[in-house]
């Protein structure tokens, strides 16, 4: 797998924030009031997965130092419970999965507060539906964010004892 280009991720954010923008510009008065709680879904997962990463990180780091003999001093060396590598394959998919989910809607998001934040003077309902696009604005960058970091976290170091084939394996 190839990490997730982060300029991929911003062409894609600002397409699609020029796209919602004509889309809103054109049929506004139609759209339904955009509710402060439409955004909680993706803040949601943000937070789960920035979670994930640290807790992952904290297992890879303590596997790797259990791994290399550096555990604690005292002759006791603490359990330290295996990750399993397709959890680790899978939070990687989850993670571009959702960092280019987070790069979609913060265009989106975008595109709805270009219009929405300077009709806050003219029109009633815009002012709301600005409050929600910066929630939702600020929501997914959070999931781009989070998605980021666990993608890197599910990263095989460079040099790692985990790159040569086991005794007996041919590669």
């Amino acid at each position: 797998m190839t990490p997730v280009r982060r300029p991929d991720l911003a062409v894609l954010a600002l397409g699609l924030a020029v796209a919602a923008w004509l889309l809103v510009r054109t049929w506004y008065g139609e759209l339904p009031p955009l509710r402060w709680w439409l955004p909680a879904p993706l803040a949601v997962l943000a937070l789960a997965e920035a979670l994930g990463a640290r807790t992952l990180r904290i297992r890879l780091s303590a596997l790797r130092e259990a791994r290399a003999g550096r555990g604690p001093t005292d002759g006791r060396a603490p359990a330290v419970r295996p990750v399993e590598p397709m959890l680790v394959a899978r939070l990687a998919v989850l993670a571009q999965a959702s960092a280019y989910v987070g790069a979609v809607v913060t265009g989106i998001w975008l595109g709805v507060l270009a219009y929405t934040g300077p009709a806050v003077g003219r029109l009633q309902a815009a002012g709301n539906d600005t409050v929600t696009a910066l929630l939702g604005l600020v929501a997914s960058v959070a999931l781009v964010s989070a998605a980021l970091w666990l993608e890197s976290v599910c990263r095989v170091p460079p040099g790692s004892a985990d790159d040569e084939p086991a005794p007996g394996v041919s590669a």
